[in-house]
C-alpha cells in the first residue's frame, strides 16, 4: 500500500511537476520552507492548490487576511518567550551573586570616586563634596548598565530569529497550529471508502425502505467530490488516482466506484504514450459521471414505481408527475410511456459511445466543449466542425462541464423517436426480468450515426475489446441500497 503524503509533501510534489526553480533552489541550498510559504510561491506561479478546492471565496480571503496576522503574533509571542525565559536564566544567576556584585560594584564607584575627588583637588585644588560625587558616579553607572542590558537584549532578540534552529522550532510550532485544518483539506480532496456520512432526512424519506436484512450494506456511504476546472495535467490526474487507489481491476471485481466527478478533461491526454494507460484513465473520469446520472434516474424510477402503486396521490406527488412528463417529452400524460422512457443506458453502451465520439477524451470537441457524445445543434451554441459540409449548418454542442454532456446524452437516447427501437427493446428485457446490458442493445443504435450498422459493429468491438460489460453493474461508493421494484 502506498504511503499517504502528508499536505506539505503534496505542495512539493505539485512544485516538482510545474517544475518551479524556486522551490528546487530553496531545497539544494538546504533551507526549510514552511507550508505557508510554499503555498504562496506555488500560487505566485499559478500552480492550482488543493487547499482551495471546494472552498468559498469568504472562506479563501478570510484565509489570506488572518493568516498573516497569526503568523506575526506567534512568531512575536514565541519570541518573548524565548526572550524572557533567557532573561530569568541571568537574574537567577544575579540573585545568586547579588550581594557579592552590589558591595563590589559600591566598593569600584566609591573608590572611583574618591580618586577622582582627590585627583581633582590635587590638580585644581577644588573642594567637591565627597557625598555627591558618590551620588553622581552610583547614578551614572546605573544608567549605563541599563542602557547596556537594553542594548544586549535587542542583539539576542536579532539573534534568536537569525538562528535556525529557533526559526525552525517556529515553523513546526505554526505548522502544528495549522495541521487540523490541513488534514480536514486532504480529506476533502478524495472522500475515503470507510467514511460514513448520515443521509439528510428529507432524502431519506423519498427512498423506499430497506429489507433489514440489507442494512448493513449502509455503511459504505462516502460523500461527493467535484474536482473544478483547474487544467489539471495528466500526470497530476495519474498521481491523484494512484493516492486514493483507483483501480479498475478493483472496480470490475468489487462492482463499486468512488464519487469523483472530473468537471473536464486534461488538455494533454493524448500524450499518453500507452494506449492502455490512456483508455484506463478516460474510463475513470468518465465512468463515475454516468453511474451518478444512471442513479439519479433508478432514483426517480423507484419515486414513480412508489406513486403508481398508490391509489391516491398527494399534490406534491401530481406535481412532480407533470415535471417528470415534461422532462421526457411524453405527451397525454401516459405513464406507460414514462416508464420506458425513464431508464437507465446501459454502462458498456455509454462508455463505449463516449470513446468513439470523443476519440477517447482526446478530440477537439470533447477538449474545448466537453462534448463527449457528439451531439449536432442548429441554435449556434456548438464547437463547428472543420470539415462540415457547405450545405450543413450543424454544430456539435458544447456543455459546461462533462457530466453535463452525459445528462444530455442519457435525455437523448431516453427521449428521441429515433432511438424508439432501443426503448422497446430495454423495456421487453424489464418485462422478462432480465438485466439491461449494452450488447443486447447495441444494435438498435443504428441511427446514432450515417453509418448505421458498421456504428453498430464498432461499438460492439470497442465493449467487447476494453470489456466493458464489466462495468455494467457497478454502483458508487455512496449509493444507498434500495429494495427491488420489478424495474
Amino acid at each position: 500500500m502506498k504511503k499517504n503524503l502528508s499536505y506539505r509533501d503534496k505542495l512539493l510534489e505539485l512544485a516538482s511537476i510545474y517544475k518551479i526553480s524556486e522551490i528546487k533552489n530553496y531545497e539544494k541550498s538546504k533551507k526549510y520552507l514552511t507550508t505557508p510559504q510554499i503555498e504562496h510561491i506555488l500560487k505566485k506561479n499559478k500552480v492550482p492548490i488543493p487547499t482551495e478546492v471546494n472552498k468559498s471565496i469568504l472562506e479563501i480571503q478570510a484565509k489570506k487576511i488572518s493568516k498573516p496576522i497569526f503568523s506575526v503574533t506567534n512568531k512575536v509571542y514565541l519570541i518573548w518567550i524565548l526572550f524572557i525565559k533567557s532573561i530569568l536564566k541571568v537574574l537567577q544567576g544575579f540573585v545568586k551573586i547579588f550581594p557579592f556584585l552590589g558591595n563590589g560594584i559600591i566598593k569600584i564607584c566609591s573608590l572611583i570616586s574618591k580618586g577622582t575627588i582627590n585627583l581633582l583637588n590635587g590638580i585644581y585644588n577644588f573642594k567637591v563634596e565627597e557625598r555627591k560625587a558618590n551620588k553622581i558616579f552610583t547614578g551614572a553607572a546605573v544608567i549605563t548598565f541599563i542602557c547596556l542590558f537594553s542594548a544586549g537584549g535587542f542583539y539576542m532578540t536579532k539573534y534568536i530569529t537569525d538562528d535556525e534552529s529557533v526559526k525552525l522550532m517556529l515553523d513546526k510550532k505554526f505548522e502544528k497550529k495549522t495541521k487540523k485544518l490541513e488534514k480536514e483539506n486532504l480529506a476533502k480532496l478524495i472522500p475515503s471508502d470507510n467514511e460514513k456520512k448520515p443521509l439528510p432526512k428529507k432524502q431519506e424519506t423519498n427512498k423506499v425502505k430497506i429489507p433489514k436484512k440489507d442494512k448493513k450494506k449502509k455503511n459504505e456511504v462516502v460523500s461527493e467530490f467535484v474536482l473544478p476546472n483547474l487544467n489539471l495535467k495528466t500526470e497530476t490526474v495519474l498521481s491523484l488516482f494512484s493516492d486514493v487507489q483507483y483501480d479498475l481491476n478493483k472496480v470490475r471485481s468489487e462492482k463499486k466506484v468512488k464519487p469523483i466527478y472530473f468537471t473536464q478533461f486534461p488538455k494533454d491526454l493524448d500524450e499518453i504514450k500507452s494506449v492502455k494507460l490512456k483508455k484506463d484513465t478516460f474510463i475513470k473520469i468518465v465512468l463515475p459521471l454516468i453511474v451518478a446520472e444512471n442513479e439519479k434516474i433508478l432514483d426517480d424510477r423507484y419515486e414513480l414505481k412508489k406513486i403508481t402503486s398508490k391509489k391516491v396521490t398527494t399534490d406534491k406527488e401530481k406535481y412532480w408527475l407533470r415535471k417528470k412528463l415534461k422532462e421526457y417529452k411524453v405527451l397525454k400524460g401516459d405513464i406507460r410511456e414514462l416508464e420506458k422512457r425513464m431508464d437507465v443506458i446501459p454502462v458498456s453502451i455509454a462508455l463505449a459511445q463516449a470513446a468513439k465520439e470523443s476519440g477517447w477524451g482526446t478530440s477537439r470537441f470533447a477538449l474545448e466543449g466537453n462534448a463527449i457524445f457528439g451531439q449536432w445543434t442548429w441554435d449556434g451554441k456548438g464547437i463547428a466542425p472543420l470539415e462540415r459540409d457547405k450545405n450543413k449548418g450543424h454544430k456539435i454542442l458544447r456543455f459546461p462541464i462533462l457530466r453535463a454532456s452525459v445528462k444530455a446524452y442519457q435525455n437523448n437516447l431516453n427521449t428521441h423517436k429515433g432511438y424508439r427501437d432501443f426503448r422497446e427493446k430495454r423495456h421487453s428485457l424489464r418485462k422478462k426480468n432480465r438485466s439491461v446490458r449494452g450488447l443486447e442493445l447495441t444494435s438498435t443504435l443504428d441511427k446514432y450515426a450515417q453509418t448505421g450498422k458498421e456504428y453498430t459493429e464498432v461499438l460492439e468491438k470497442i465493449i467487447q475489446d476494453n470489456k466493458l460489460s464489466d462495468f455494467e453493474s457497478v454502483q458508487l461508493t455512496n449509493s444507498v441500497v434500495k429494495q427491488e421494484l420489478n424495474l
